[in-house]
């Protein structure tokens, strides 16, 4: 049964008029899930197993309650855009055919937004696969981030820090895609600059549970260790180049903050912070396998 689509109420069409065309149309269980082909593009690279077998039994009992989206590429074939999960689990199940929405959609660029906005849009990418989406519409297709703003209904600021996700270190960003840190401690992060300091205060967030807002004070107070110690008097040496480098590397080995101190004769102490017994045990861990 073909009968004229008309409308997808509130979501992507709201954000994206252009794929409003007088030719789509839905097809309630009209096509063979034979005839799909998986999208090229598909932003969502993370399936969790347990999501996978709730919505396998979901449609073994109540079917596909809402259709995926596909764009026609020949006769008797199409291209998935939109509802990679409910193919798959189709697959699975050993579905002959699925209710779709067909679409007009003529341009890789297009079919990446359209897919890219819907899983935006359900939340289910993950903050890098977000990211990576965005970095994937600006480099392969040349977008500016104004243009990718638009297209996916968000500001161009948030596309910008989205976008920041991607120069974490492997293990921030494997940590991010899992939940075990927060975007607000990934950008919190990303201040250092340095590789290794935003490793070893990540791994301080993790043992010490550390809230965005206790991360944020911290990477302040590395970043612009002057700034948070007590004024020296007018007597007091000022700190040499060697010694300001010898600060931040040690600083950015223990990921904490870190201040050396000498006198004129050459004596002098290193103070290291820490904020918890579990902080002490690791900056002792790292000290010792030094």
């Amino acid at each position: 049964m073909n009968a004229k689509h008309k409308g997808l109420g509130k979501g992507l069409r709201a954000l994206i008029p252009a794929y409003q065309e007088e030719t789509d149309r839905y097809m309630d269980g009209a096509i063979p899930l034979s005839q799909i082909i998986p999208n090229r593009n598909q932003p969502r690279q993370k399936f969790a197993s347990d999501a996978m077998d709730e919505l396998i039994n979901s449609i073994r009992e109540n079917g596909i309650l809402q259709p995926l989206t596909v764009r026609e590429i020949g006769k008797d074939q199409f291209e998935l855009i939109a509802g990679e999960r409910r193919y798959r689990a189709a697959v699975e199940l050993g579905l002959n055919t699925v209710p779709v929405y067909v679409i007009s959609v003529d341009t890789d660029v297009e079919m990446l937004e359209y897919a890219l906005v819907e899983n935006v849009q359900r939340e289910d990418l993950d903050p890098i696969e977000e990211a990576e989406g965005y970095a994937l519409l600006s480099s392969k297709y040349n977008l500016r981030q104004e243009d990718i703003a638009h297209k996916v209904g968000k500001n161009r600021t948030t596309i910008t820090n989205s976008l920041r996700l991607l120069k974490l270190p492997v293990e921030i960003k494997t940590s991010l895609k899992s939940g075990e840190i927060s975007q607000g401690h990934a950008r919190a992060l990303l201040a250092l600059k340095s590789a290794t300091s935003m490793i070893n205060l990540h791994q301080r967030i993790i043992t010490n549970q550390l809230n965005v807002r206790q991360v944020e004070e911290l990477v302040k107070a590395m970043s612009n260790p002057a700034g948070t110690v007590k004024k020296k008097s007018p007597k007091s040496r000022k700190k040499s180049t060697a010694i300001l480098g010898f600060e931040k590397d040690v600083r950015d080995t223990l990921g904490t903050k870190v201040a050396i101190n000498r006198n004129k004769t050459g004596r002098g102490k290193i103070e290291i912070e820490f904020y918890s017994d579990d902080d002490l045990d690791r900056l002792i861990e790292i000290i010792t396998k030094s």
